[in-house]
């Protein structure tokens, strides 16, 4: 038997090699929304790289839905800003090594999920 984190560990080290892929191959552009990455089964695993090349992945259930491209942007940018407000806080230290532990960021996580109807993990 696998433990089930396996499966999102698995989704998180393949976005990343598929974002880093598709960043080494394109050329520069302003949009740092870079879409679909891939789909797996029943899931859709989105990206988008901030201008200070920091990764957000977000994985989605997809039944039968298609997400909008413009409503995935929103989500990205939503997540972004959440970041943003946590980095600029003067009490907050940086190691990208760390999970994001702050209850502001988490519950900013969690209203944005809610906004997909998805279970969501800040990790």
């Amino acid at each position: 038997t696998t433990h089930p984190d396996l499966k999102y560990h698995y989704i998180a080290h393949t976005s990343c090699d598929v974002i880093e892929e598709r960043i080494s191959t394109g050329p520069e552009s302003a949009d740092t929304y870079l879409g679909l990455l891939y789909a797996m089964e029943d899931l859709a695993v989105y990206g988008y790289l901030t201008n200070t090349r920091v990764k957000f992945v977000v994985v989605l259930s997809v039944p039968d839905a298609v997400i909008k491209n413009s409503d995935m942007k929103n989500i990205f940018r939503k997540i972004h800003t959440a970041y943003i407000n946590q980095v600029c806080n003067p009490f907050y230290n940086i190691d990208g090594k760390k999970s994001i532990v702050s209850k502001r960021f988490v519950a900013a996580i969690d209203t944005i999920g809610k906004m997909t109807g998805e279970e969501v993990s800040s990790a």
